[in-house]
């Protein structure tokens, strides 16, 4: 079934849950409060949330199999095109849906979109930047909380706030972008190009490139900052993954600089 998407236990490794869907799944999305909510997105240009808690109550021995008619439609007909992700705000009422050049802000209680922002390109990357409360300070930016992170033509976008709603900064590069992440104690904005192998590293105030990061030989989709801040991922089409230090000092196997980077493939 390439229509669905399945939900599995982290811990025992068993499948809970098959969500049917009419067309390809491409985004998944859990609320922060860790509820029984689960957003879906993707060809169908449907969000769809399931409750379930409520839908699998009766399956407590046997993998639950729900239709696709069972999950709640938000912003029915507001999408035009396939949804490529899904973010979940600190306030459990707001998803993000990015779907094309769009970004849309849809409110579930009343299933409506609330507010839509049309960016400068095709959204190649979206999501919730975070550190891991034992870290996060009301000094960082966003004041400590996730802060919405967006690529788009040749723009990096940042929202900060609960709704993620209050726009911080837009920076805009010489090329397309087609990944980015925030440090959020460091200020400091890390790109993937596109075209291209690099990746970069950007002040977050002052715009100002400050080190090139080489070694992939393919685009760079998806950057990612560990929970600590200290050690962050990118991942390219070349098929590898590298850690990149973020900080001074000795972290983990490094004993060096901190732009110094280990690989796995």
């Amino acid at each position: 079934m390439a229509n669905c998407r399945k939900i599995w236990d982290t811990h025992t490794g068993e499948q809970l849950v098959t969500l049917q869907h009419d067309h390809i799944v491409r985004a998944v999305a859990y609320p922060p409060d860790n509820s029984d909510l689960v957003a879906t997105g993707g060809m169908e240009k449907k969000l769809r949330v399931f409750d379930l808690a409520e839908l699998t109550a009766s399956h407590s021995d046997t993998p639950a199999t729900i239709p696709a008619s069972a999950g709640f439609e938000i912003g029915e007909g507001v999408h035009t095109s396939s949804i490529k992700f899904i973010c979940w705000t600190q306030d459990p009422n707001i998803v993000v849906t990015a779907s094309d050049k769009t970004l849309r802000w849809l409110d579930l209680p009343s299933r409506a979109c609330i507010h839509h922002e049309v960016l400068d390109g095709e959204i190649k990357s979206c999501e919730m930047v975070s550190l891991s409360a034992d870290y996060a300070s009301p000094d960082d930016l966003g004041g400590g909380k996730p802060v919405l992170a967006v690529a788009a033509g040749k723009t990096a976008y940042f929202w900060g706030g609960n709704r993620a709603m209050d726009e911080l900064k837009r920076i805009t590069v010489p090329r397309s972008i087609a990944s980015v992440a925030l440090d959020v104690k460091g200020r400091k904005v890390v790109v993937g190009e596109e075209p291209g192998t690099w990746a970069k590293v950007i002040g977050f105030d002052d715009e100002v490139e400050m080190e090139t990061l080489k070694g992939h030989h393919g685009p760079i989709w998806s950057i990612a900052f560990s929970p600590d801040g200290k050690l962050y991922a990118t991942a390219s089409e070349d098929g590898t993954i590298k850690l990149w230090k973020n900080c001074d000092g000795h972290y983990g196997l490094w004993k060096g600089a901190a732009n110094q980077e280990r690989s796995a493939e």
